[in-house]
């Protein structure tokens, strides 16, 4: 899927959001061409990488192979591939964890919503969510992604969505 065809199929469920919830539909969509890689790898219409927990039901999660920066050689996952110590001091994990998933795309987009006002860790970053920058910045501060760089990339993928709109 192009660039552009990953807006024109999923920016109307990225405003259905933001009419909903006030989050940025501009926000979404980046953070969903991020975490899918345009769609590319949203196996089980996961279409944001929101992580599974206990409470997630069997058929509502998947194990999938993904990326991790913590400050500790010691984490836990249900497996782990590799450990590799940064420059930065953080430990590069190559792991498998658990995922949610879902019957569709547009479900995901709901759900990814639902996760920031379910979680208190979010609720500054609530309070700019119509801004798509300020929201980016705000959600790598309560560490939505382990990835240091996190909050630079989702401001890129913003700039790249805005051209395509």
């Amino acid at each position: 899927m192009t660039p552009e065809n990953f807006v024109k199929t999923y920016y109307p469920f990225a405003e259905k959001v933001e009419k909903k919830t006030g989050i940025s539909a501009v926000f979404i969509m980046a953070q969903s061409a991020l975490e899918s890689g345009w769609g590319e790898k949203a196996v089980g219409n996961m279409m944001f990488g929101v992580k599974a927990n206990s409470k997630t039901p069997e058929d509502k999660r998947q194990l999938i192979t993904t990326t991790e920066y913590l400050r500790t050689a010691t984490a836990k996952f249900p497996v782990v591939i590799s450990v590799s110590k940064q420059p930065n001091g953080l430990y590069k994990y190559k792991v498998k964890d658990w995922f949610r998933k879902y019957n569709t795309p547009e479900e995901s987009f709901s759900d990814h919503a639902d996760f920031f006002f379910a979680n208190p860790r979010y609720a500054e970053a609530l309070k700019v969510k119509s801004d798509p920058v300020l929201f980016a910045e705000a959600i790598a501060k309560a560490k939505y992604a382990t990835d240091p760089n996190y909050a630079a990339t989702l401001k890129l993928m913003i700039n790249s969505i805005k051209k395509r709109l």
